[in-house]
């Protein structure tokens, strides 16, 4: 179970990590950034880069939590029914 975890963990740490090169701006965000980093400062094309990484990460995380816990509930689940289902009364 903790290897499985510890799997996923380290995947998720390098994607997040992992910089990559990102084209997929709107035509004001790009305007922008070319116009700031003309006049020198980088700071602002960084910053853009890493929040359309953000939001690009979060529903696949948030659908990948969700799944998690009704997997989690499921089993817990049918380990009741068997359970129950067990038990002479």
């Amino acid at each position: 179970m903790f290897k499985r975890l510890r799997i996923v963990l380290l995947t998720i740490a390098i994607l997040v990590l992992t910089n990559v090169v990102s084209f997929a701006q709107c035509a004001m965000c790009r305007g922008s950034v070319e116009s700031t980093v003309s006049a020198g400062e980088t700071s602002m094309a960084s910053n853009l880069n890493l929040g359309i990484l953000y939001l690009f990460f979060a529903p696949y995380l948030l659908v990948g939590l969700i799944a998690y816990f009704w997997y989690k509930t499921s089993r817990k689940n049918v380990k009741k029914a068997k359970g129950i289902g067990s038990v002479a009364g």
